[in-house]
């Protein structure tokens, strides 16, 4: 269909209200002038930004169960978080690990109580309330343990691990057009309804930038495609 493919990170979008005229640059300099423009930027995994996070990311830290739970069979996992993505990993990676230890900073879950039942209620699974990862320690190949702190006693203590599952959220890249339409405080992109129309006329969005839910690739096309719509009939006015 004639679309162009620029393979870059877009630095700045500005909004000029007078002409409706939106204008995207990108790191490499160059500028693009136009009069609609969808956002579908997505989220990326939240990280805990300490010690062996990066050194051991593929090498036992993960952020997806599904994707890399069978990795792990009949080794130690520790999965961190409160939620419900937290405890949802700790009973799937159950049927792989030998054992799971879903850690958390505090004493009460996000989670729904079922599933903190159905944890509770299972004998591969160890919950530890109270405790932040503090490190993550390994021979260089792979991760081996994590210290942990209890944020009350400030105890440190090492628990094994092979496979370490984050579970703390998602944050959605839309840094990069603050100012330019309304975000929630979690930094979500606010569309009209079922629309994608944001509060700028003429600037779309679509995707995980948008949806703190469901966070699915079948619902971010479905959603990419009335943003399609969306833009046209926009154009068409």
């Amino acid at each position: 269909f004639g679309a162009e493919i620029v393979w870059d990170d877009v630095v700045s979008v500005s909004n000029d209200d007078a002409t409706g005229v939106k204008t995207v640059r990108i790191d490499q300099g160059d500028v693009f002038e136009t009069r609609a423009l969808i956002i579908a930027t997505g989220s990326e995994y939240r990280k805990l930004g300490i010690p062996g996070e990066v050194e051991y990311s593929g090498k036992g830290v993960s952020y997806c169960a599904t994707c890399d739970g069978f990795f792990f069979r009949d080794k130690p996992i520790i999965v961190i978080g409160g939620g419900d993505s937290a405890f949802t990993e700790a009973d799937f990676l159950s049927r792989f690990g030998s054992s799971v230890t879903l850690i958390h900073r505090r004493s009460e879950f996000r989670a729904s109580q079922i599933l903190v039942e159905r944890a509770q209620q299972n004998p591969k699974i160890t919950i530890v309330t109270d405790s932040v990862v503090e490190e993550i320690l390994g021979d260089g190949n792979g991760a081996q343990s994590v210290n942990i702190r209890n944020v009350i006693t400030g105890e440190i203590s090492t628990i094994a691990a092979n496979g370490i599952f984050v579970a703390i959220g998602h944050s959605p890249a839309t840094a990069f057009i603050d100012g330019i339409v309304q975000r929630d405080a979690a930094g979500y992109i606010q569309v009209d309804g079922a629309s994608t129309r944001t509060s700028t006329a003429g600037v779309f969005a679509a995707g995980d930038c948008v949806d703190s839910i469901y966070r699915q690739a079948i619902s971010a096309a479905g959603m990419g495609c009335r943003a399609a719509l969306d833009t046209q009939a926009y154009l068409q006015q």
